[in-house]
């Protein structure tokens, strides 16, 4: 069962660690996407994997034994944002690591226009300025579901709402 202090793992590590290839796409994904290490690509990779594992499980058994389940994991996915409405179990399998990275509270936070850059957007919510429904989220690695995503804004006692208010007003 292991110690309630010390939680399980959320990732595998690379089965090679010194392939180049794999090297240089980590690299790409730390620089895009404003990551600390690569520990947060190998958790994201990991979560890709077990829904690509279970995508394929349910496609190999017949569909009116597995009808619920198929439902919950693509109700699941559909939830959190990383597939479409209309997405099927074999989109499942197509899945890439950049669609979990896409749906992090970081990116989220950048593509919104609240942060300049990405690595400032990580700062602003490691330091309490982001607040997801008006609770303050310090975590970037908050994976924001599709419901969620229009209510990313300022924590309301930030200092950081002055100063974005009145740089707006200055460019205008």
């Amino acid at each position: 069962m292991g110690h309630p202090r010390k939680p399980r793992k959320k990732y595998d590590t690379p089965p090679h660690p010194w392939n180049a290839e794999r090297i240089k796409e980590e690299n790409r994904l730390l620089t895009k996407y404003g990551l600390k290490n690569k520990k947060e690509i190998w958790k994201a990779e990991t979560m890709i994997r077990r829904y690509r594992r279970d995508a394929r499980h349910l496609l190999g058994l017949p569909e009116e034994q597995t009808r619920k389940e198929r439902e919950q994991l693509l109700g699941h996915l559909k939830r959190m944002g990383i597939l479409s409405d209309d997405a099927k179990l074999e989109d499942v399998l197509n899945l890439t690591i950049e669609d979990v990275l896409k749906r992090r509270l970081q990116t989220m936070v950048y593509e919104k226009g609240l942060a300049r850059t990405i690595r400032q957007a990580r700062q602003m919510i490691v330091h309490g300025h982001i607040a997801l429904d008006g609770g303050k989220v310090n975590a970037p690695g908050y994976l924001v579901k599709k419901g969620e995503e229009d209510k990313i804004g300022f924590y309301p006692l930030s200092p950081m709402i002055g100063q974005v208010e009145s740089k707006a007003e200055d460019t205008e």
